[in-house]
């Protein structure tokens, strides 16, 4: 009985894509095209980084900063006084940290939102861009 061969073994790949020529089509632009897309994507990360970085440094400042208001407003609560006005700075104490809170988590949310929108800027137009220079070669092909 004959021995099977399998024939795509004996393929020269590179030769077969050597060979293989697209009409109309410019490689260059394809080329281009990609490098502009790694470009968007690099700018895109870049922002991204840079973005999450000012919220871990707005993060710590925020951070040390309530550390020392705690700290000043512990000193301030342990005074003597009386019940009744220690429960008033207490309750007004509270009342302040907890805007604060609200105020910082919602910078904080703005912050994110803008490096978000600016990382998609940079995507969006790129994508938009791409589209355009597809129209523009499949144009190009057909004359």
């Amino acid at each position: 009985m004959a021995e099977f061969k399998n024939p795509f073994l004996d393929m020269d790949v590179q030769k077969m894509m050597g060979e293989f020529k697209l009409p109309n089509v410019d490689v260059d632009a394809v080329v281009a095209a990609q490098k502009k897309n790694i470009e968007a994507l690099t700018s895109a990360n870049q922002l991204a980084v840079e973005g999450m970085q000012a919220v871990a440094r707005r993060q710590a400042e925020i951070l040390r900063q309530t550390a020392e208001e705690v700290q000043k407003n512990m000193q301030s609560f342990m005074e003597t006084g009386a019940p009744d006005a220690k429960v008033a700075k207490g309750t007004e104490l509270t009342k302040t940290a907890f805007e604060k809170a609200i105020s910082n988590m919602k910078e904080l949310s703005e912050m994110v939102t803008k490096s978000n929108a600016e990382a998609f800027d940079v995507i969006n137009k790129r994508v938009a861009e791409s589209l355009d220079e597809i129209r523009d070669l499949t144009k190009a092909a057909k004359k």
